[in-house]
This record gives structure tokens, C-alpha cells and sequence, in this order.
């Protein structure tokens, strides 16, 4: 299956290198040599030599990892994190995203310059984490990240989760009449 490319980005195939440049940035991808790349007529198309299950899974790899770049270049990612827990804030000041999870001191994460944050805090609602970024992969790394700070517990469902993850939650002990 072909990728699509939209008006404004532009990509190309150089020593087995697709780089894709847009609105949002430029992204680069390394490709085995043994699946042969071609862009024409505003298309991306991907040949493997054989249908062998590693040939194969290299084909829809890169395919993917094309589309995912194409689509970032063009209109871009948003992850939202929300804080669930008594006390629990964060606040951003430029790169450096600033959390206070219970412990004893603060956590500060310096976040790389592609990725944009913004932390909003309202009164009676959980503070939220926005991030935007071209690069689905570096975007999805720095989640996982700053999840592994306070991850969502089952009991009382306190952490940091996704804005729409439901947290499965478990009964507990149950008092003995």
C-alpha cells in the first residue's frame, strides 16, 4: 500500500535515507538496502525481493515508519497526560517540565527542543501535560517516560495516565465481619 503525500511535503530517497521535510519539520529514516524505496506521482512505494516473514516485516515496518513520518511533518502528534492524585501538580518553564508526585522532592525533566509542553492546572480538575511533536516515536519514548514517574495504581487509581485511559481497578482487602 502506498503513502500518500499531502501538498506541502515534500520526500525524498537518498543512499537508502528518506527524509521528509514539512510544516512542522524535517524527519529522517534509514532503510535496509533490502527494500527498494521509490516516490512518484505524489506517492511513496515500498518492493520487497521475496516474500521471506523477515523481508516481509522489514516491507510494513518502513511503511509504516514513512506514513507515521509524513503524517507528523504535515499536521503533527498531541499526547495529554493527566495527574491523578492529591497534590500532585506540574508546571513548564520552557524545555524543563517541573513535577511533584508525592515524593519527597520534585521531579525536573528536560525535555528535547522538538517536543512542546504545556502544563495547565485548573481549579477541582486534574492538572493536564500536553505535548506536541513531529516525531510519533520520541513523542511516545518521552509518555512512557514520564509515566514510569508515578505509574496509574489499580487500588485508588492515583498516577499519571493518558486523557482518555480507563485504569481497571481492583476491590482491595475486604474487612472481616
Amino acid at each position: 500500500m502506498p503513502v500518500s503525500i499531502p501538498s506541502g511535503v515534500s520526500v525524498s530517497v537518498a543512499d537508502n535515507v528518506i527524509t521528509v521535510k514539512g510544516p512542522k519539520g524535517e524527519l529522517k529514516q534509514a532503510v535496509n538496502p533490502t527494500i527498494s524505496v521509490e516516490v512518484k506521482d505524489g506517492e511513496v512505494t515500498f518492493t520487497r525481493p521475496n516474500d521471506e516473514p523477515a523481508t516481509r516485516s522489514m516491507h510494513g515496518l518502513y511503511r509504516a515508519l514513512v506514513h507515521n513520518m509524513v503524517v507528523g511533518v504535515s499536521e503533527g502528534y498531541t499526547a495529554k497526560l493527566e495527574l491523578v492524585g492529591v497534590g500532585y501538580r506540574a508546571t513548564s518553564q520552557g524545555q524543563v517540565l517541573d513535577l511533584a508526585l508525592g515524593y519527597s522532592h520534585t521531579i525536573q525533566l528536560q525535555l528535547p527542543t522538538e517536543v512542546k509542553v504545556e502544563a495547565v492546572t485548573d481549579r477541582k480538575s486534574n492538572p493536564i501535560i500536553t505535548l506536541q511533536c513531529a516525531d510519533k516515536q520520541l513523542l511516545g519514548q518521552i509518555c512512557a517516560k514520564i509515566r514510569s514517574f508515578r505509574a496509574p495504581e489499580p487500588y485508588k487509581g492515583k498516577g499519571i495516565r493518558f486523557v482518555d485511559e480507563v485504569v481497571r481497578r481492583k476491590a482491595g482487602k475486604s474487612a472481616k465481619v
